[in-house]
């Protein structure tokens, strides 16, 4: 079954730890079988949404969006984040 990794970003606080997550982390979900579907701040929001950053990516199952995020390579990502920025991170089973 289909399975989403959503992101959203609550507050950056260091561009330059999050270019660097982005240049790395890309590459470690893409090659991890992950395909990005949505990734910017929303064009409208409704209800008690947040203006925030919003990343969304499609993997063939739940174990392999979770297979990609405990990774080496997107762990080194991670590591290159650190404190750069405070998100809200799930996996969530398509339907």
């Amino acid at each position: 079954m289909t399975a989403y990794w959503i992101s959203t970003y609550l507050e950056v606080h260091d561009t330059e730890k999050l270019k660097a997550y982005v240049a790395l982390g890309g590459p470690a979900i893409e090659a991890a079988g992950g395909t990005f579907l949505a990734r910017s701040l929303p064009e409208k929001i409704y209800e008690a949404a947040v203006h925030q950053r919003t990343v969304l990516i499609r993997f063939d199952s739940v174990e392999a969006a979770v297979a990609a995020h405990d990774g080496e390579p997107y762990q080194e990502a991670l590591a290159a984040l650190g404190d750069g920025v405070t998100r809200d991170l799930r996996i969530v089973p398509g339907v």
